[in-house]
């Protein structure tokens, strides 16, 4: 799924650029240039706080008593300017849903439990979603704070599925650009399906997904066609890179908690250290336990319960990332949330970025 979000105005189009937000321009027209935000005037820098969140909720819908300000934000700590959320597996991926018409049902659900976190004992204003987007289990939602909004402009969505036969949405990608300011940004949410010891074809999916993905050029604005065009890049998602050691030997690692040694192994690791993949890309320190695999509703990795066998064994691996690419985006923190709610963990980063 590809989104470019320059916000101000609801596109046209067919279901593969259409999306939903708080605010669409009514007249269906860009503001003119010299009252643009691409043409603001000032270019003293403004320094906003971004959060970051990949979570692959594996089909399940929040429970009414879930918080997400204690299971991912991290709100009553730490609150952010802008919030990115990207999940993957937001229904089960069975043939009724990929090949069937999409509800909304399930992420109708996720987006009140978003806005309930982020409004909720609010003085400093609410938040206004940017934009939501659901392509089969894959599923974008961004948002921002009100007196923030009115620098972000010139949406723009289209989806590619990424799975069976290449085009179907079981497996896909969605990315999304934003323009803040003069300043563009772009974060891209993916779902790589796969099996361990297959990072090559990863490799080639990501590096397939930076040459294919275009934007439409926008007749007034100068504004970027290609994923690396933009001032700044956030990658994120189930990317589902693994461990390249025996099942055994992982698990004795993850018990002991020794993260350096594992993460010497860490497929994702490997590749961008060999140059194989995401050239120039950046990773903050990974200072967690890996992400999956779990029993749900359990703090006990797959296969490791007694009592409890499983046809597949999937050892613990850090299958959830964030990255990033270009200057002027600070990393303040990456961890991972503690919610059970499925196999995967949700995972977080805050940024701090400077816009023009």
């Amino acid at each position: 799924m590809v989104i470019n979000k320059l916000i101000r105005k609801k596109m046209g189009g067919g279901g593969g650029s259409s999306f939903v937000a708080d605010f669409p321009v009514p007249t269906g027209e860009f503001p003119p240039d010299n009252h643009s935000a691409y043409h603001h005037t000032s270019r003293t820098p403004l320094t906003y706080k971004i959060f970051v969140g990949t979570w692959n909720v594996g089909g399940i819908s929040p429970p009414a008593r879930m918080d997400l300000r204690d299971d991912w934000l991290g709100l009553r700590h730490d609150p952010s300017d802008i919030y990115v959320f990207g999940f993957q597996e937001l229904v089960p991926l069975n043939a009724g849903n990929v090949l069937g018409c999409e509800s909304g049902r399930a992420s109708s659900v996720w987006m009140n439990k978003i806005r309930e976190a982020l409004d909720r004992g609010r003085s400093d204003g609410s938040f206004r979603c940017v934009l939501s987007k659901q392509m089969v289990g894959i599923f974008v939602t961004v948002w921002a704070r009100e007196d923030a909004c009115e620098f972000i402009s010139h949406p723009n969505v289209s989806c590619v599925g990424c799975g069976l036969m290449g085009c179907l949405g079981n497996k896909c990608r969605l990315d999304s650009c934003c323009e803040k300011r003069a300043s563009a940004w772009f974060a891209a949410i993916w779902h790589r399906g796969g099996k361990e010891g297959d990072e090559r074809r990863r490799n080639s999916d990501a590096a397939e997904i930076l040459k294919r993905t275009s934007f439409p050029r926008c007749p007034s604005h100068d504004l970027p066609t290609k994923i690396l065009e933009h001032d700044l890049v956030i990658w994120l998602g189930d990317l589902n890179y693994r461990i390249n050691l025996p099942d055994a030997m992982t698990r004795s690692l993850v018990k002991k908690g020794n993260w350096n040694l594992l993460l010497q192994y860490d497929q994702l690791k490997a590749e961008f250290t060999e140059d194989r993949v995401f050239q120039g890309w950046q990773e903050g320190i990974i200072d967690f336990a890996p992400t999956y695999k779990y029993y749900p509703n359990s703090r006990v990795y797959y296969g490791s319960a007694l009592g409890k066998n499983s046809k597949r064994c999937r050892a613990p691996a850090w299958c959830d990332r964030i990255i990033w690419f270009g200057e002027g985006l600070k990393q303040r923190s990456y961890d991972r949330g503690g919610s059970t709610l499925s196999d995967h963990r949700p995972v977080r980063a805050t940024f701090t970025a400077e816009i023009e």
